[in-house]
């Protein structure tokens, strides 16, 4: 089959690798329609994720028929389309019977791995380093995925890919982020990142019920999606203004009731400090460069919450814990629990509350993945997500 391989840094390509087989008896053999390349996906691409061998397949973000299945699954028949969440629970563990699946305790073959640079280690996840458990990915013609039986729901034939393929990842993750702040009426979020995630964090956001959502980029077009498509009330391109300043002239003073970190560990930003975090990571003197987490935290209101969906590999340098303890702030994060949030989404979706398929920009065959990675990672052409079909 054709696949999606990671060749080092800023380097993948399309190559012909072995079909995928059952291996355990909760295994089913997808066959895939479309794939998408995730914003997460770029910190593999730019070499920022340790762990990645020559010749992963990559992608977490995938949906298609069901074509094989092992004889432990119960679920699923061959003909079964479905979407695949990102990360492979098993349903039996501590932590997936509290809901909690992106820690599923049974799922990381490489656990060890995960535990030195971790303490303990969270779930398998596709296409995603060999510390989370070198499972391959869903860019790609066919996926293996364990534990069929807990992980893909099945899909009406009404919807299209379009519109139910990031149920897989970034419309449960925005929401999650949405979820986590804990929204009151009345309440304003600020949302840092007006990419893919921080678009549907925007939408969740007011989905449930926030009074004011600020966008806030550098990005024109972005900005413009944010609050054309995805609902925000108000954008800042922190270019052009001191964030900080206008968040508190938006909100008299007190600050957002709740920031949502959507950009991780490949944070843009200006100043010396920015300076320093790049010199920083690109010695390995940090992992990651925490530029958007800094401001929410010390934009956030006095007792309020921030919640961090961006991902984060290992380390960050001048991390405000100072602010968070002396203001009461609450930090809540974590790799999205996909699984608990599908049944309620697909609703949302079949009930026209919201179309995640608005954040596609691009679309190219499997085949073009080397030039969609290139034009995503650029921003080239105004893009915001691309999906690749096989």
């Amino acid at each position: 089959m054709r696949a999606v391989c990671w060749k080092g840094k800023q380097h993948v390509q399309v190559d012909r690798v072995d079909d995928p087989m059952i291996l355990m008896g909760g295994d089913a053999i997808v066959k895939i329609s479309s794939t998408a390349i995730c914003g997460s996906d770029l910190h593999l691409y730019n070499g920022y994720m340790p762990t990645m061998q020559k010749g992963d397949i990559l992608g977490h973000e995938f949906m298609g028929e069901v074509v094989d299945v092992g004889p432990q699954v119960r679920n699923l028949r061959v003909g079964d389309r479905v979407v695949v969440p990102f990360p492979i629970a098993c349903g039996r563990c501590a932590s997936c019977r509290e809901g909690l699946t992106s820690l599923c305790e049974n799922s990381n073959p490489n656990a060890h791995i995960a535990e030195k640079m971790l303490g303990h280690s969270p779930a398998g996840i596709f296409g995603y380093s060999h510390m989370l458990g070198g499972f391959a990915g869903g860019q790609a013609e066919y996926a293996r995925v364990p534990f069929a039986d807990v992980g893909p729901i099945k899909v009406p034939e009404e919807l299209t890919d379009d519109q139910v393929l990031f149920l897989s990842d970034i419309f449960p993750t925005g929401y999650m982020g949405a979820e986590m702040c804990d929204i009151q009426p009345g309440d304003v979020v600020a949302v840092w990142g007006a990419g893919p995630v921080g678009q549907l964090a925007i939408a969740s956001a007011k989905l449930l019920g926030a009074e004011r959502v600020i966008a806030i980029d550098r990005f024109p077009y972005r900005l413009e999606i944010a609050r054309s498509r995805a609902g925000a009330d108000e954008v800042l391109n922190y270019e052009e203004i001191d964030v900080l300043d206008a968040l508190k002239l938006l909100t008299g003073g007190r600050g957002p009731d709740a920031c949502i970190d959507a950009v991780g560990l490949e944070a843009h930003g200006h100043g010396p400090l920015f300076a320093i975090d790049k010199m920083k990571q690109r010695l390995r003197l940090e992992t990651d460069r925490p530029t958007a987490l800094r401001q929410a935290i010390m934009a956030c209101k006095n007792g309020g919450i921030v919640s961090v969906i961006g991902v984060y590999g290992g380390f960050v340098d001048k991390f405000p814990i100072g602010s968070i303890m002396n203001r009461s702030i609450t930090l809540r994060t974590g790799q999205c629990h996909v699984h608990r949030y599908l049944p309620k989404l697909l609703a949302h979706i079949q009930n026209g509350d919201l179309d995640p398929s608005f954040i596609i920009t691009h679309r190219m065959s499997l085949d073009d993945a080397a030039r969609g990675y290139d034009t995503f990672v650029h921003k080239a052409d105004d893009c915001l997500k691309v999906v690749l079909t096989t």
